[in-house]
């Protein structure tokens, strides 16, 4: 059995050991060193190898042997391992056959217990956070932001208009354009929580954002406000971008009230 590292007293000597003793399938490289907790650092190097694209999405992950062969940690340390990757929604385990890749988007183990996504103030209270955290960032980007990052934000905004002559609602790019700004916003975290809220009411935004495009001529007002939000940003005007974002956002959830009561 592979030794438990969580014992301190000759920890290190029976890893040593081991690794002497099964060279042709030991990774001394691998091997962990002593650390507060076993499992949180085996599931922080397994999400590194996820996030790397080690792991494609579906790919079974080796099984407890072989991870504690490698690693040079007991069988209940990765399981306990791979309780965490899953409450991240990075894995998922099935009976006999192992633990699969299931995401390869850093996640964190924040969490929103939301049951029922036809409530409508459930969908409300999730909204006003990603508006509080969107219309923050914005501000930020815009005395943080790059050239580079401007010029990614501009060439979002064209794409926009662009799927707009077409007559397409301009879904898939409008949400890159918030996302461009959210990058620009220098800080991981926003982007994190943003994608993170984006994903719990996505179908609801996109179900709205289309209602918005078959209405004649609110595409071009959605497109005005996302214009000031970028004019303010290239201006560097941080309270003018956060008011331009606001404003859009409180509009944006106008539109989709008026979806959800004609949903119903």
């Amino acid at each position: 059995m592979a030794a438990d590292l969580s014992d301190a007293r000759g920890g290190a000597a029976r890893a040593r050991s081991r690794a002497a003793r099964e060279p042709a399938t030991a990774d001394p490289a691998g091997l962990l060193g002593r650390a507060p907790s076993l499992a949180v650092t085996l599931a922080q190097r397994l999400r590194e190898e996820i996030l790397s694209g080690r792991f494609a999405i579906g790919d079974r992950l080796p099984t407890e042997q072989a991870m504690a062969t490698r690693y040079g940690v007991s069988r209940p340390i990765v399981r306990e391992a791979i309780g965490l990757l899953k409450h991240d929604g990075l894995v998922t385990t099935r009976q006999g056959a192992g633990a699969f890749v299931t995401e390869r988007q850093a996640v964190a183990t924040f969490r929103l217990d939301v049951t029922d996504f036809g409530n409508t103030a459930e969908i409300r209270n999730i909204i006003e956070l990603l508006m509080a955290v969107e219309a923050a960032a914005t501000g930020h980007a815009a005395t943080r932001r790059s050239a580079a990052e401007l010029a990614e934000i501009e060439a979002r905004l064209h794409a926009m208009q662009a799927a707009i002559d077409r007559g397409e609602s301009g879904v898939d790019e409008d949400v890159a354009f918030h996302r461009a700004i959210v990058e620009a916003s220098g800080n991981p975290f926003f982007r994190d929580l943003s994608e993170f809220l984006d994903r719990r009411v996505r179908a609801f935004i996109r179900a709205a954002r289309a209602n918005t495009a078959r209405r004649h001529g609110l595409t071009q007002v959605v497109q005005r406000e996302h214009e000031a939000i970028f004019e303010a940003i290239a201006t560097g005007d941080a309270a003018a971008a956060r008011k331009a974002a606001e404003t859009h956002l409180v509009q944006a959830a106008k539109r989709l009230a008026v979806y959800l009561s004609g949903a119903r």
